[in-house]
This record gives structure tokens, C-alpha cells and sequence, in this order.
């Protein structure tokens, strides 16, 4: 497969493989009135970043307007608007992605600016410092995790991990699992049958909850953890019909069935773990090290917390994937790219990378970072001892580079109910799936080249 780097970008190219490709239209691209969610004001240089919004705060931008005398103007995050932005000629200069899944995604359009000069000269982000972690922002053109770097993550998780409520496990009598020795698949389900409250027909506390990521990311490491691989070797397909990948659908629909925790037939009405879990109605939660940024602001909560390997299955190997690595990526036609980078080391090595750190928002991305994660409370201690053991099993899963993970999930969300409902088996899902998402792929590989 080709980069193609020195390919002009069209809007035919880019907007024909983008998750909301049909929905960006004309209309998206009319124009590029843009929503604001702050901007310092000041002299000196200025800089466009996309992110969510609540990555980038108001007070941060004082901050870098303060120490950095650089303005920052904050877009809301959106793919149809990026892709208007670039397409346009008028990108931001920073935009936050997922390592683990967009990296290949843009590097294989031509989009993303190559950083390894960036890296080379600054002594606030030094390559010797950067956590392995980092590697899912490189890509060669053909492996994820070699060849240059165009983006780092923020923080990390080895998001298999799981949290759980140690209160929840002494009501309902289970044994604690090991800090050191993973579970496997089956017995996590088993503990969320156990653990699961219900009160005239309702849910009250979620026995736990499997979700990953996105579920496109997390049958590509579920599948892994089975001994397999979801992709084809060059990426251009799916075959949900392996044995591995029937073991991971098969074990993902029976807790979907079960209803133990949240899932598309039973939406948590959070929307997310973290809300349930801080406010003790969930038992486990899948989120990794990530989580316990939120757990840590509740510390009734925290001291019930511990944190557990990633579950493996009977037979399969030991993994521990990260998921995300979310960070950001500078694109090639960005208009500020020095001022663009003085503001990345800032974020990604200086003070808010610090303050994230001490509140255990995820691994720091430097190593130099790691000390400052929570350390002080004895359940602190426990939560880090199991996290820096289990970092010797961690893993990549690669990405297509074929298709937005979005758009994936998107197809994966319409046709996986179905089974989740008993109306159609597991055989039938897998073809339902592999035919949906392989004409996704094509189409990606076709534009590509």
C-alpha cells in the first residue's frame, strides 16, 4: 500500500472515505463559519486547534496566551468540519485524534505532517522520553508503529483493564480477582451475572460493563486476546467467520443478551462508565488506568476501587491493548506549524501534561511524567502497583487505514442488534458483518490506492 504523500488532496478522495462522507455534502462545504468556543486575546502569533471542547479550557488558553503569548482558537472537534477545513485549504494547525485508530486513516491521505524534525530538535519532547505508548502515532505506510511520528498521545490507558467496586463484590459474596493473574473472558461475565442488582424489572447497578472503546476497536482486540486477527494482512478486510472472531462476537453478544451492563439494547442513561461507576451503580467497568481520574475526585468511591489485568481468553494469549492514545496531529497545510508546536510541547510536556498526570488522568505519555501519577493514598499504591505490572504485556492491535473508525462502527451499530435480540445467530451476524463493513473497505482501498 502507498501513502501517497505527494497526492493533491481532492474533496472526492477525502470526503468519500470519511465516516460522514454522505452527510458532509454540499452544505458542509459551502462554507466554514466557524463555532468558537474561546480564543485568548493579545499580541504575537495565533494558532486553530480542533479538539473537544473540555480538552482545552478557558483557563488553559490564559494560560498559553500568558506563558507562551500564543492566542488558541478552539473549534469544536467534528470530521465533516475538518474535512471542509482541509479540503478548503484552511486546516486547523493542531487536531486531536485516536493514535491507536487514526493514524494510518490520515497518514495514508497525505494529511498528516510528518513531526520526526519537530521531535529531533526540541528538548521539551525528547524521543528518548516517550513512552512506547506513543508508537501507535507512527505508521510506515504499511505498520502501525514504525516509521515516523505525526502525532503523541496525551496519556494512555491499557483500556482492556477494568475497574471494580470491592463493596459490590462483598454483597454479593464473589472472590476479588488477582492483582497480578488475569481472568478470563468467561469468568468476567460470570462475576457481572452475580453482580448485577435489578428492582421490578430495572437495572439499579450494572454487574459491569464491556464496551471498549467503540466496538470496532474492541472486537479487533478481543479477537486479538482469542488468538487471531480481524483484518486481513493488508488491511483491506474483515472475516468475522474465523473462530477467533466468533469467539469474540459469541462472548460480546452473550453480554449484550444477559443484560448485565450497558450496550446498544440497554443504553446506560449516563451515556458513559464514568457517571454510573463514581455514583455506585456499576460494579466494573472496562475502562482502564483512564477512569481513575474520575475516581479519584470521589474518594468514598476510590477507597472501594481497585483496578484488574486485562482479561484474557481460555487458551489465548496475554494482551493489553491501548484502544485510543488520544493526542493530536498537525496537518501539512497548516498555516502556524512553529507557533503550532511550541504550543504541543506546552500541552503535550510542560504544565497541563503535569497537572493531567497528578490527577490520574490516564499514563503520562513521557516517562519523566510517570512518578507524578497518584501514589499518595495506600489504594493509590495498590491501583499503580497493578498498573506497572501490567504494562509489561502491553500491546498494539493495528488499525485499517481503509476506513474511518466511525464509519465502522456506525455499519457495526445498525446490523449487531439484531443478535443482540436472539432474532438471527451468530453465523449470520458474521456474514451480515463481514459483507457491510468489506464494501466500507473497498471503497476505502479503491480511493486510496
Amino acid at each position: 500500500m502507498h501513502s501517497h504523500a505527494g497526492a493533491p488532496l481532492s474533496r472526492r478522495r477525502f470526503l468519500a472515505l470519511s465516516a460522514g462522507g454522505a452527510a458532509a455534502g454540499a452544505a458542509a462545504l459551502s462554507g466554514c463559519a466557524l463555532q468558537v468556543a474561546g480564543a485568548a486575546t493579545g499580541s504575537g502569533e495565533s494558532i486553530t486547534m480542533m479538539v473537544k471542547l473540555d480538552d482545552v479550557s478557558t483557563e488553559l488558553i490564559q494560560q498559553a496566551q500568558k506563558e507562551l503569548g500564543i492566542k488558541i482558537t478552539v473549534v469544536q472537534d467534528d470530521i465533516t468540519r475538518l474535512i471542509a477545513m482541509l479540503t478548503n485549504g484552511n486546516p486547523p494547525d493542531l487536531v486531536r485524534g485516536s493514535g491507536a485508530l487514526d493514524t494510518p486513516y490520515f497518514v495514508a491521505r497525505g494529511v498528516a505532517e510528518n513531526l520526526d524534525p519537530y521531535f529531533a530538535k526540541s528538548t521539551v519532547l525528547r524521543t528518548d522520553d516517550l513512552d512506547p505508548a506513543n508508537d501507535l502515532w507512527r505508521y510506515d505506510g504499511k505498520t502501525q508503529g514504525k516509521g515516523p511520528r505525526y502525532g503523541m498521545a496525551k496519556d494512555f490507558s491499557q483500556d482492556a483493564m477494568f475497574w471494580y467496586n470491592t463493596s459490590h463484590f462483598d454483597k454479593a459474596g464473589v472472590d476479588y480477582p488477582s492483582d497480578t493473574e488475569p481472568i478470563t473472558y468467561e469468568e468476567w461475565l460470570d462475576n457481572a451475572k452475580r453482580l448485577v442488582q435489578r428492582k421490578n424489572g430495572q437495572t439499579t447497578v450494572y454487574g459491569g460493563s464491556y464496551n471498549g472503546l467503540g466496538l470496532g476497536i474492541l472486537f479487533t482486540n478481543l479477537t486479538a486476546a482469542a488468538g487471531g486477527n480481524l483484518f486481513s494482512e493488508d488491511f483491506s478486510r474483515v472475516d468475522f467467520t474465523t473462530p477467533e472472531a466468533r469467539k469474540a462476537l459469541t462472548w460480546y453478544v452473550d453480554y449484550a443478551k444477559t443484560k448485565v451492563g450497558p450496550s446498544l439494547i440497554q443504553p446506560n442513561p449516563d451515556a458513559w462508565d464514568g457517571p454510573t461507576y463514581v455514583a455506585d451503580r456499576m460494579a466494573m467497568s472496562g475502562s482502564g488506568y483512564w477512569l481513575g481520574g474520575m475516581i479519584n475526585a470521589t474518594p468514598k468511591v476510590a477507597k472501594v476501587s481497585r483496578l484488574a489485568p486485562a482479561p484474557v481468553f481460555e487458551g489465548g494469549p496475554r494482551l493489553s491493548s491501548c484502544q485510543g492514545g488520544t493526542g493530536m496531529w498537525m496537518p501539512k497545510k497548516a498555516r502556524n506549524k512553529d507557533a503550532a508546536w511550541r504550543v504541543f510541547e506546552w500541552f503535550f510536556g510542560e504544565g497541563p501534561a503535569k497537572d493531567r498526570a497528578a490527577g490520574g488522568w490516564g499514563i503520562p505519555s513521557l516517562k519523566s511524567l510517570q512518578p507524578l501519577m497518584p501514589h499518595k493514598e495506600d489504594y493509590q499504591k495498590r491501583v499503580l502497583k497493578v498498573q506497572k505490572a501490567e504494562l509489561e504485556h502491553f500491546s498494539v492491535t493495528p488499525f485499517t487505514p481503509y476506513a474511518k473508525w466511525d464509519a465502522l462502527e456506525a455499519l457495526i451499530n445498525q446490523v449487531i442488534p439484531a443478535a443482540m435480540n436472539g432474532q438471527i445467530s451468530i453465523d449470520t451476524l458474521a456474514g451480515r458483518l463481514n459483507s457491510a463493513l468489506n464494501e466500507q473497505l473497498k471503497r476505502g482501498k479503491e480511493q486510496v490506492g
